[in-house]
């Protein structure tokens, strides 16, 4: 039986998880399961799976969820320093889920990697702003990492889990999001609703901005720059409408390799936790019209501007992208919360980016997580400084 830790559980990583150990109960024991505020979910999850461990973040949640599990065996955390009281160093769990979005997700994601044989990732901000932090514990705890982002799995899997270097370029693609093909003299009066409508995928709001921007993409380079330990100009992006395509190798032999699969994160999901298995999914049939037309394409800068942040960017780690993803994430709230236009998120973006006082970071190395945290506060409060 695999002992497991989910941190995101209630967000759509995480719930996707648990929906493919419903259908497998008998082979998993969950340990811990973790989210913000959505105590009502966690605790049904909880109840579902007897989950003995659960962690809220949000001290409100923490309150109501410990009250309501006052009388049962249920342990309620209000954050991630007491994950030493759950488990042991001397026996580490199989498989650890982090899912936790945004910069909250570093810390969980760097204290469970000593406790866990085998770390799957799926928080953007955790491996950009913080992979040489994340890396020195891997290889300090000698713990297995997996990508689960439905590119960088795609990758690791065509480099046989990461292993194999002999490649001269990696091509990531793009839906190219609801603009692909929208006038670009229409871009100005894009609303929130039009900006929330993805052609391909479901998701939350954040990330289907970044989808629409491409700023998702900008994030994937990065991470896959550093995961797969490249310079950024063994990378590139394609356009691919229908979202099928996810990677394609060019290795130094003369053979290139692609991935396809369907649009559903249950794929790369449900190989990371039966990596090294037979175990079988139900799919569906290989779509022959879809590889007959895959329709792939170059990014149009002047339609996707916020590629041209890659051009601003170190080949070391650096602070640098810490204040690209802040800046993005202020933006992006911003913009839904109806304070400045589409068009906005872009153009602040490379402003930024040739802003003396922020360019200076991309010879700053990242040290910890505190100063991480503290200059993506910084950022957040001088675009509001700033007249965007």
């Amino acid at each position: 039986m695999k002992k497991i830790a989910i941190f995101g559980s209630t967000g759509s990583i995480g719930s996707s998880l648990l929906k493919i150990i419903e259908n497998d109960k008998k082979n998993f024991k969950i340990e811990l399961l973790a989210a913000n505020k959505n105590y009502k979910k966690l605790i049904k999850q909880a109840k579902l799976f007897n989950v003995k461990n659960i962690v809220l973040t949000d001290y409100n949640s923490f309150l109501i969820a410990t009250k309501l599990l006052k009388n049962t065996k249920v342990k309620v955390f209000k954050n991630f320093d007491t994950l030493n009281k759950i488990f042991d160093t001397n026996k580490k769990i199989d498989y650890s889920m982090c899912a936790i979005s945004g910069f909250q997700g570093l810390k969980p994601t760097l204290d469970i990697i000593k406790f866990t044989k085998t770390i799957a990732i799926a928080n953007k901000e955790s491996i950009i702003c913080g992979w040489n932090l994340i890396q020195r514990n891997l290889k300090k705890h000698k713990t297995f990492f997996i990508p689960v982002d439905s590119e960088h799995f795609s990758i690791w899997s065509l480099l046989d889990n990461g292993k194999k270097n002999n490649f001269e370029k990696i091509y990531i693609t793009a839906s190219g999001g609801p603009f692909n093909k929208l006038p670009l003299k229409k871009f100005k009066k894009i609303s929130i609703n039009d900006a929330l409508k993805h052609p391909n995928w479901s998701m939350g709001k954040k990330i289907t901005i970044d989808s629409a921007t491409l700023m998702n993409k900008v994030f994937e380079i990065i991470e896959a720059k550093k995961i797969f330990d490249l310079d950024y100009k063994q990378l590139e992006i394609l356009i691919h409408p229908k979202s099928y395509l996810h990677a394609i190798v060019k290795f130094n032999n003369g053979l290139s390799k692609l991935l396809v699969h369907d649009t559903s994160m249950i794929i790369p999901i449900f190989n990371s936790i039966y990596f090294n298995t037979d175990k079988k999914l139900k799919s569906k049939n290989i779509d022959i019209e879809v590889l007959n037309n895959l329709n792939l394409k170059k990014i149009d800068n002047t339609r996707f501007p916020v590629i041209k942040i890659l051009n601003n960017l170190s080949n070391k780690d650096s602070l640098f992208e810490t204040v690209i993803v802040s800046a993005n994430d202020k933006l992006v709230k911003l913009f839904l919360n109806n304070k400045i236009k589409f068009t906005d998120i872009s153009n602040t973006l490379l402003k930024i980016c040739s802003i003396a006082e922020f360019k200076k970071f991309r010879l700053i190395k990242p040290k910890n997580i505190e100063e991480i945290n503290n200059l993506s506060d910084y950022v957040s409060l001088k675009i509001d400084s700033m007249s965007v």
